[in-house]
C-alpha cells in the first residue's frame, strides 16, 4: 500500500475521469453510477488516500473548528484551571479530526466571538466561564449555533458541563462545622459569577442540614485584591473568628499572606480552607484543607458533548461528581 498522500487530482488523472466525478463518489452525493463510484471507493482505499480537512468541510458545511472562550482578566493564579480544560478539550477534538480557536472574551465584550462567527469560521463554542447576566450566552442562543457552558447557568435551556461545586462546597463546610468551629467565615469573589453563587448556595447548606445559624456578618463578596483581604483577616482575627473558607485560590493565597503580614499563625490562631485547590496552594506551609477537582476531565466532557451537539445527537446537561475533599494542617 502507498504511504505517499494523494489528491483528488491524483485519483481523477489516475481513473482518466474528472475530479467532479472522484468528489461526488467520496461524499455519496450526485449523480454517478455504482460501478464508477465502486472504482473510486477501491482505488482510494488500495492508495490510502484521505480528504483534506477543507474538502471535508466544503462538502459538509463544517469548518472543524471549535471556539473556546477565556475571560481576558484572568489572573495568573486562574490560568491552571483553563490550562487544564483545554488540555482535556483538546484530547477530544483533536481525535476527531477538530482544531481549536481560543477566543478573549473581557467581561461581557463578545466582538471578538461575533467575528469569528459572522465570518463562519467555527461550528460551535466553549465557555469557561459563566456570568449571571451572560451576553455570551444570548448571542450563541440567538444565533442557533451549538455551545456548550463550562460552569452552571440560570438559563436550564443552556447545555452545561459542571463539577459538583454545591455537593463539594456544602461536604466541606458541614465537615469543618462537625469540627465544632463556631464561627466560619466566608470571602468571595464576583457576584456576577455564577460559581461564586453555587458555591455560597452549598455553604449555606450546610449550616442549614447541620442545624446552625449562619452569621452573614462573616460573609464576604467582590473580593479580588490582597489589600481588602488584608482588612477582612484582621477584622476576624479581632472578632476570634474559628476559620475562613475561601471561596478559591486566589482569595486563600491572599489570606495566607495577609495571616504572615500580621504574624496571625495557622491553625493555631485561625484556621483556612479553600473552596478549590491548585498549584498555588501545593508548597504553602502549613498545607491547607481544599477541594480538588478533575478540570481535564470537566474539558473533555465538555469538548465530547459540543461534537454530539454538532453531530446532532441528543445531549443533556452533566454534572461531575469528580472532586476530593483534601483535609490538611490548616484546619487542625
Amino acid at each position: 500500500m502507498s504511504t505517499e498522500r494523494i489528491t483528488i487530482d491524483d485519483v481523477a488523472e489516475a481513473l482518466n475521469i474528472s475530479k467532479t466525478t472522484v468528489s461526488r463518489a467520496i461524499s455519496g452525493k450526485g449523480r454517478i453510477s455504482n460501478a464508477t463510484r465502486a472504482k473510486v471507493m477501491e482505488y482510494i482505499d488500495l492508495h490510502n488516500y484521505r480528504p483534506s480537512s477543507l474538502a471535508q468541510g466544503l462538502a459538509k458545511k463544517r469548518t472543524f473548528n471549535i471556539a473556546v472562550v477565556w475571560p481576558k482578566e484572568y489572573s495568573i493564579v486562574d490560568l491552571p484551571f483553563f490550562q487544564r480544560c483545554l488540555i482535556g478539550i483538546d484530547e477530544i477534538t483533536s481525535a476527531n479530526d477538530n482544531d481549536i480557536i481560543v477566543c478573549m472574551m473581557k467581561n461581557n465584550d463578545i466582538h471578538q466571538l461575533e467575528r469569528l462567527i459572522t465570518n463562519n469560521k467555527i461550528d460551535g463554542v466553549i465557555l469557561t466561564r459563566t456570568l449571571i447576566e451572560d451576553k455570551a450566552c444570548e448571542y450563541l442562543n440567538e444565533k442557533g449555533l451549538p455551545f456548550v457552558a463550562i460552569g452552571n447557568t440560570i438559563d436550564n435551556s443552556i447545555i452545561t458541563v459542571d463539577n459538583d461545586h454545591f455537593k463539594a462546597c456544602r461536604e466541606l463546610t458541614m465537615i469543618l462545622l462537625q469540627k465544632g468551629f463556631e464561627s466560619i467565615a466566608l470571602i468571595g469573589g464576583d457576584e456576577n459569577h455564577v460559581i461564586t453563587t453555587i458555591r455560597y448556595e452549598g455553604y449555606s447548606a450546610a449550616f442549614r442540614d447541620f442545624g446552625k445559624k449562619m452569621d452573614t456578618s462573616l460573609t464576604y463578596f467582590n473580593i479580588s485584591t490582597l489589600e481588602q483581604v488584608s482588612d477582612i483577616v484582621k477584622e476576624l482575627y479581632e472578632k476570634k473568628t474559628d476559620c475562613i473558607i475561601c471561596m478559591d485560590d486566589s482569595i486563600c493565597g491572599n489570606v495566607i499572606n495577609a495571616c504572615k503580614e500580621q504574624n496571625i499563625n495557622i491553625p493555631s490562631d485561625l484556621k483556612i480552607a479553600s473552596f478549590y485547590d491548585s498549584a498555588v496552594l501545593e508548597n504553602v506551609n502549613p498545607s491547607i484543607t481544599s477541594l480538588r477537582f478533575d478540570d481535564r476531565a470537566l474539558g473533555r466532557r465538555a469538548a465530547q458533548t459540543l461534537l454530539d451537539m454538532i453531530d446532532k445527537k441528543e445531549v443533556n446537561p452533566r454534572t461531575l461528581s469528580n472532586y476530593q475533599v483534601v483535609l490538611q494542617q490548616s484546619t487542625q
